[in-house]
């Protein structure tokens, strides 16, 4: 994947830097994590135990770049959570209820999810609301239409066979024999992939950097700052809504009371990969070794027989010390 990094001026590389150091401890820490599990854990490094990983990776790596987006450009988005409930209850409504055929599924939750970013941005842009507050508000507001459009029930994909070959549960072989790699997980890669290609060789890229740099400055320079703001948040929920049916999908059914909590692992995700929350520098690349982290010590936890509540409170250290080095390395820069 494309990496990708922001400078605050023409020449100056101390941005670079700092992006690239921060993307290397993850690895490093994303490795050491692995052997040390692999040590201590037997299990751990079995393969069945690796897919488990990278079909719990799928949809919080997919949220991760979502947030991504929103964080470079010096936001912040607590509704990526619910609005993938949204999504994955349209997708439903349209595949079970109005027995439409699945791009029509994708497209719903997709449109769903742009929608409903794009008035986080422009409440945000227009309204001049801080967007914790208006996503904070937007967060509830997804959580409670998923809840109306569904009647509170689960809808159930029984009837839709062809959602399997977008589960992070189904599989295609890999060139070694025996070895597979879920559906969810390559979908998890292309769309990075293609969101690295947006951050580096778009307009939208610069803009959502310059943006996180320095908001005014793109002002003055003739940039429509509330225009690629209200974009940048659309975009976010149209992910949210590839994560709404890959979740969907794993569960075979649109939960309309699941969601909360997403949003905590997302954005650890993403600040564990490096992209400072203070907007203007962030990684694709990051984002996704930070999704892995977090499932890596997510199972390592359970694998060694630790309780789950512990992963809460170990999520809560690591955003912590995340922006803590964060904070350090800018100082640094």
């Amino acid at each position: 994947m494309t990496d990708t990094t922001a400078q605050t001026e023409p020449g100056k590389t101390g941005f670079l830097t700092t992006a690239t150091l921060q993307k290397a401890v993850a690895f490093v820490v994303l490795l050491a994590l692995l052997a040390f599990f692999s040590i201590f854990a037997p299990n751990f490094a079995a393969w069945n135990n690796m897919v488990n990983i990278m079909q719990a990776t799928a949809v919080n790596g997919v949220l991760g770049v979502a947030v991504t987006f929103v964080i470079i450009s010096g936001g912040i988005d607590l509704s990526v959570g619910t609005m993938m409930t949204l999504t994955a209850v349209m997708s439903g409504l349209v595949l079970t209820n109005l027995g439409l055929p699945l791009p029509f599924g994708v497209l719903a939750a997709l449109g769903s999810g742009a929608v409903m970013g794009a008035l986080s941005g422009a409440t945000i842009a227009k309204l001049k609301i801080p967007p914790f507050i208006a996503t904070l508000g937007m967060m509830q507001v997804a959580r409670g239409l998923a809840l109306v459009f569904s009647g509170a029930k689960p809808i159930y994909f029984n009837s839709t066979p062809s959602y399997q070959y977008i589960s992070p549960e189904s599989s295609i072989s890999l060139l070694i024999p025996g070895l597979e790699i879920p559906n969810g997980v390559m979908i998890m890669f292309i769309v990075a992939i293609i969101a690295s290609i947006v951050l580096t060789r778009s307009v939208l890229g610069r803009y959502i950097f310059a943006l996180g740099s320095n908001e005014e400055a793109a002002r003055l320079s003739g940039v429509n700052v509330d225009f690629w703001k209200i974009v940048t948040y659309a975009i976010c929920g149209m992910i949210c809504g590839v994560a709404g049916l890959l979740v969907s999908s794993r569960l075979n059914s649109a939960q309309p009371a699941l969601g909360l909590g997403y949003e905590l692992d997302a954005i650890a995700a993403v600040v564990i990969g490096g992209t400072s929350l203070a907007g203007g520098r962030g990684t694709i690349t990051g984002t996704i070794i930070g999704a892995f982290i977090m499932s890596v010590l997510t199972n390592g936890l359970r694998v060694m027989g630790v309780q789950e509540e512990w992963k809460i409170v170990v999520t809560g250290v690591i955003i912590i010390l995340a922006v803590f080095v964060d904070i350090l390395l800018r100082k640094k820069a």
